[in-house]
C-alpha cells in the first residue's frame, strides 16, 4: 500500500490523495485510469487538463492539474458563490428586485436574459438572474452580478479568501468580448478547480439553502449535455458548469470546458473538471473528449474502494 499527498508527482501527470491509502488493485487501477486519459490526450487536438477528486474517499486524480487553462464561463460558479456569501450574510437577498436597464442587455452575446426581455427596463428576483447566469450561461446576467460585487477582482478576493490559489478571475464577459485574448486573464488550474468543488459541496464556504439552491442550479443547466453527462447511465445527477470560448480566425477554440460533481450509482460523489485548451478540433470531437475522459472517472472511482 502507498499514501500520496498532494504534492507527489507520478509521470506525466499526477495521482494523490488526501487521507486515502491505496491498495495494490487501486495502483493498477490508477495506472490503468492514467492511460486511458494520456489515449484521449492524444486522439484530441489540443491540451487536456483533468482533476477528478472522490469527495468521500478523498482520493484525487489530476492530469496536467497544475497547469492553467483558460476558464470562460466555468467562472460563474465562482461568481455565483461570492454573491450567495453575501446572502448569507444578509448583505443581499433572492428575493429582491434587481433592475435591468437597457445599456445592461449588451448584443452579440449569449443571453437569453436578453433575448426574453429584448428592450430592457425592468426588474427580476436575485434568483432569477442567478437561474439566467448560472442555468443558462447568460453573460449579461454574469456582468450584472459583476456589478453587484464590485467587479471581478471582488470575486477573485473571495475565491483567494477560501484559501484556493491557483485561480485568477480579472475580466468580464463584456471585456473578454472587446478583447479576445483578456479571456486569459480569467485562468484555472484543474486541481484548484477541484478544491474549490470540494469546500463547496462539503458545505464550508456556503450557508446550506444557498449551497442547495446552487446545486440545483447547476442540476438543472441544459448546456453541455455531450460533455461530462455524453457517456454516463442515462438520469446520473450531474451539477456542472461550462465553459466555451471562440473559434479565432485560425480554427482554434481556445477553452471547451466542464467542470462539476457527478453522484455515482452507490451515492458517492466526485468532484471532476475537465478543460481541453487551444484545440482546433470539431465541437462534437471536443465534446466526445470530455465525455470519455468523464466516462474513464467515473468507471475507476465507482470501482475504487480504499485500502486496508
Amino acid at each position: 500500500m502507498k499514501k500520496f499527498a498532494w504534492s507527489v508527482i507520478v509521470g506525466v501527470g499526477i495521482i494523490v490523495a488526501t487521507g486515502f491509502v491505496l491498495g495494490a488493485k487501486n495502483v493498477a487501477n490508477q495506472k490503468t485510469l492514467r492511460l486511458e486519459i494520456e489515449a484521449i490526450a492524444c486522439s484530441i487536438d489540443g491540451k487536456l487538463g483533468v482533476a477528478m477528486l472522490g469527495l468521500e474517499t478523498r482520493e484525487i486524480f489530476l492530469f496536467n492539474g497544475n497547469d492553467r487553462f483558460p476558464m470562460q464561463s466555468v467562472y460563474k460558479f465562482p461568481l455565483a458563490m461570492a454573491v450567495l456569501d453575501r446572502v448569507d450574510k444578509g448583505r443581499l437577498s433572492l428575493l429582491q428586485a434587481v433592475h435591468v436597464a437597457p445599456a445592461d442587455l449588451l448584443p452579440d452575446t449569449w443571453s437569453p436574459l436578453r433575448d426574453a426581455n429584448p428592450k430592457g427596463d425592468f426588474d427580476l428576483a436575485l434568483s432569477e438572474l442567478l437561474r439566467y447566469t448560472v442555468g443558462q450561461s447568460d453573460n449579461n446576467g454574469c456582468d450584472i452580478l459583476f456589478r453587484m460585487l464590485g467587479g471581478p477582482p471582488a470575486v477573485d478576493a473571495y475565491v483567494r479568501g477560501l484559501g484556493i490559489k491557483g485561480m485568477a478571475i480579472a475580466a468580464s464577459e463584456a471585456e473578454m468580448h472587446r478583447v479576445l485574448d483578456s479571456q486569459f486573464t480569467n485562468w484555472c488550474e484543474p486541481a484548484a478547480m477541484a478544491r474549490l468543488l470540494d469546500l463547496f459541496f462539503q458545505g464550508k464556504t456556503n450557508a446550506a439553502a444557498s449551497r442547495d439552491f446552487l446545486m440545483r442550479l447547476m442540476l438543472e443547466t441544459p448546456t453541455g449535455p455531450k460533455r461530462i453527462k455524453g457517456l454516463l447511465p442515462p438520469g446520473t445527477p450531474v451539477a456542472h458548469k461550462t465553459g466555451t470560448s471562440f473559434t479565432d480566425e485560425k480554427g482554434v477554440t481556445a477553452a471547451t470546458n466542464d467542470v462539476g460533481i457527478v453522484t455515482l450509482a452507490g451515492g458517492n460523489h466526485v468532484a471532476m473538471v475537465i478543460f481541453l485548451a487551444d484545440s482546433s478540433a470539431a465541437l462534437e470531437a471536443r465534446e466526445s473528449a470530455i465525455a470519455l475522459v468523464a466516462r474513464a472517472g467515473v468507471d475507476y472511482f465507482s470501482a475504487a474502494k480504499p485500502g486496508h
